[in-house]
């Protein structure tokens, strides 16, 4: 199984890019991880010619399993994002796509509403949504010096939403391309 994952951060070392990077190495053996860089490339969606950045993330998603998601912690997608889902949605690359949202905030309704949006625009384009919104605190120190998680609480939670993502019985691909 393989597992693209997309940072919704465009800030690098961004409490979620961080998280991202973290979640991928809560994976169960043999389950492979790749996080997406190219967010910040991300064109308008526009009829037409695919653009090489669009094309990139496609081929990439095609080629995936599954898809993890780490959302901001405040109330807007940043467009980059809305620029990506828009693309997937058009060129159907999220039909029947396991895709699991996490979002992580330190205030219980900081990132409620960019995970809604996030999960409506995922469920229109066809993907099989999960997920939680994390209430934490990214003052807190929640990974070592290698990126690891260490908080107990949150490693729990991440590995709730990775076993709702990939649990055993769900190591085939969920729509054959």
């Amino acid at each position: 199984m393989k597992i693209i994952g997309i940072a919704a951060g465009l800030h690098a070392g961004s409490f979620i890019n961080r998280l991202l990077e973290a979640a991928g190495g809560e994976l169960p053996e043999g389950v492979g991880f790749e996080a997406w860089p190219g967010l910040r490339q991300m064109p308008p969606y526009e009829a037409g010619p695919v653009p090489a950045p669009v094309r990139e993330l496609l081929r990439r998603i095609a080629a995936s399993d599954a898809v993890l998601i780490t959302a901001p912690e405040h109330s807007l997608l940043p467009i980059e994002l809305t620029y990506t889902l828009d693309w997937m949605s058009a060129r159907g690359a999220l039909a029947g796509k396991h895709v699991a949202v996490m979002s992580a905030s330190a205030r219980a309704c900081g990132a409620m509403w960019a995970q809604a949006e996030l999960c409506k625009r995922l469920q229109g384009a066809g993907a099989v949504v999960m997920g939680a919104e994390l209430v934490i605190s990214p003052a807190c120190p929640h990974f070592d010096e290698d990126g690891h998680l260490i908080d107990p609480t949150l490693r729990a939670e991440v590995r709730a939403v990775i076993a709702q993502l990939c649990p055993g019985e769900v190591l085939e691909p969920a729509l054959s391309l």
